[in-house]
């Protein structure tokens, strides 16, 4: 099991493929240990990869800096694979469940129960910081751990509201260690590590990219049997994550504001579309018992 996740590992590190090749690598060899012998040729003709996408992938594969890269990485962070018995039941029952994460804190986290994602805009109002601590303070207090993304905005606030009340909290990042975006969350990413735990996909050289994001969100949704929406815009990036949760099974939880407020459409929207309005933290609770017998 050992030989086959460091293989895991260092092709997911690979260039030139996808998550979905590599679950095609899986269906092939089980071990994977027949991918290391193919030639770039075997690899296209196999895998139908483009031939430049095989050679790339190949080059990788077998070079040196790949395994001394690896080493290091593995000596500063926790890496935890699809077939690791710390990986969470919860998110490996997702559709495209992530195959390796990174992690850097506490994995015990990732077995801990109740969770809830808490996500929003960017942007916040001027009364985002009172709503989000209303809400999630007696959820902390109750031992609930807070998962988000690490970003400007909701998701800050909820990893603070978390640290600053000794609570627990997880963030879900769309780069690796060594490139925290944005700049100004390179304290919170290392608080949040020591008392915390941050998880990515993204191997820790890997700057993040405009597509990283929505990947990560299934992930941020994933964690959790809910999503509470705090504040979002009519096309809010925020909603990419709703989408994902919904398509998980997951209960969206939305924050009715003023109309007037362009930080409130996204969650009035929701709540049109059915999303359960929450005014208060006991509007979560309640839920709970039936989220946790549904989901666990």
């Amino acid at each position: 099991m050992e030989t086959i996740r460091n293989r895991l590992i260092a092709i997911h590190r690979c260039r030139g493929i996808t998550r979905h090749t590599i679950r095609h690598f899986f269906k092939y060899d089980p071990t994977l240990e027949k991918v290391y012998k193919l030639s770039p040729k075997e690899l296209s003709q196999q895998f139908l990869l483009p031939q430049k996408n095989a050679q790339l992938f190949y080059y990788d594969l077998h070079h040196s800096s790949l395994k001394k890269q690896l080493q290091q990485d593995k000596s500063t962070y926790k890496i935890i694979t699809i077939i690791d018995e710390a990986y969470p039941n919860v998110l490996k029952r997702i559709s495209d469940a992530p195959l390796v994460l990174y992690a850097y804190g506490h994995l015990s986290l990732l077995q801990h129960h109740p969770k809830l994602s808490v996500i929003g805009t960017r942007k916040p109002s001027s009364q985002a910081w009172k709503k989000t601590y209303q809400l999630v303070k007696p959820l902390i207090k109750s031992d609930w751990l807070l998962v988000s993304g690490m970003a400007r905005g909701i998701d800050s606030y909820a990893h603070l509201i978390a640290l600053n009340n000794h609570g627990k909290t997880i963030a879900v990042l769309g780069g690796g260690f060594h490139h925290i975006y944005p700049k100004e969350n390179i304290k919170l990413f290392h608080q949040i590590g020591k008392s915390g735990l941050v998880l990515s996909e993204y191997p820790p050289h890997m700057r993040p990219a405009r597509h990283h994001f929505p990947e990560r969100n299934r992930i941020i949704s994933g964690l959790s049997p809910g999503t509470l929406v705090v504040e979002a815009t009519e096309r809010s990036g925020t909603l990419i994550t709703v989408d994902q949760a919904l398509e998980q099974g997951r209960d969206v939880y939305a924050v009715p504001d003023s109309p007037l407020v362009s930080q409130s459409k996204g969650c009035l929207q929701l709540i049109q579309d059915g999303a359960k309005l929450v005014i208060q933290a006991e509007d979560i609770l309640e839920d709970w018992d039936q989220i946790q017998q549904n989901l666990f």
